[in-house]
């Protein structure tokens, strides 16, 4: 990328006793923008945010990150720069809340050091934006699935890290928890210019908050546009294989897929 930022995928491709599951895939991704990563299960939509997250290399090719190397980032550096939630973040054993909350400060000061001031007030503003507030003494484990997500990504906002990669971040939540955070996500966006990079299975969702669809089909990039560019019958039904068409909202004017 000419202004080396964001992240720059030249050629990845990930590969399992010599079955591909990804690429080779290229492609850019700025910061200030939400994308979404869409597409049939299987197609490797997982697996390109793992690559993204460092959570495991690339077979071939090459991924770089504000101009540098994934394989160059040390870990502690990289987190304070990007933040990952997994499609399975698991229970949080027997941390409470705040104590989850306050891991997304670690790689500031080491697991062994102290919270500061700065910590304090990362972990505080965190917890008001993700709305976790009244949980914050109740023991992660405790929690329903849907409380349990906003716990996880008030942690990942503690983080204050400038692109969030997130694993189908909706997936446990009802309708009111899914709409309040993608809104959030998109305020975070506008307001602070975070990157994000998001695994979504309801492509009316992501064609309301997203910036751009990028959608995959058998560990290859089908397409990739606007929502008003993918929002089409035709790419609709190369990325799901059923007949789509398409409704306007009637005060958005968001384009509004529905199976045929």
């Amino acid at each position: 990328m000419n202004d080396r930022s964001g992240y720059d995928v030249c050629e990845a491709s990930f590969s399992v006793d010599g079955r591909t599951i990804l690429g080779p895939i290229s492609l850019t991704l700025a910061k200030k923008q939400i994308y979404a990563l869409v597409g049939q299960n299987g197609s490797g939509k997982s697996t390109l945010l793992k690559l993204l997250a460092r959570q495991q290399p690339a077979s071939e090719g090459t991924i770089a990150f504000d101009g540098v190397s994934l394989k160059e980032w040390k870990t502690r550096p990289f987190a304070c720069r990007v933040a990952y939630l997994p499609q399975q973040p698991g229970t949080g054993g027997a941390l409470t809340v705040r104590e989850l909350v306050e891991v997304g400060r670690y790689p500031w000061h080491g697991p062994l050091g102290r919270m500061g001031a700065a910590d304090r007030a990362a972990v505080e503003e965190a917890i008001e934006l993700a709305d976790v507030a009244t949980l914050r003494d109740r023991l992660v484990e405790t929690l329903s699935g849907g409380e349990r997500q906003r716990a996880w990504i008030a942690m990942m906002l503690a983080q204050q890290s400038e692109v969030l990669l997130l694993d189908e971040p909706t997936d446990s939540l009802d309708l009111l928890h899914e709409v309040e955070l993608m809104r959030l996500i998109r305020r975070l966006v506008d307001a602070r210019n975070l990157g994000v990079v998001l695994v979504l299975h309801d492509v009316n969702v992501a064609a309301r908050y997203c910036d751009e669809i990028i959608a995959l089909r058998a560990g290859t990039l089908l397409t990739r546009g606007t929502p008003q560019e993918l929002m089409q019958p035709e790419a609709l039904e190369s990325i799901y294989d059923v007949p789509m068409g398409i409704l306007t909202h009637p005060q958005s004017g968001t384009p509004i897929a529905y199976v045929r």
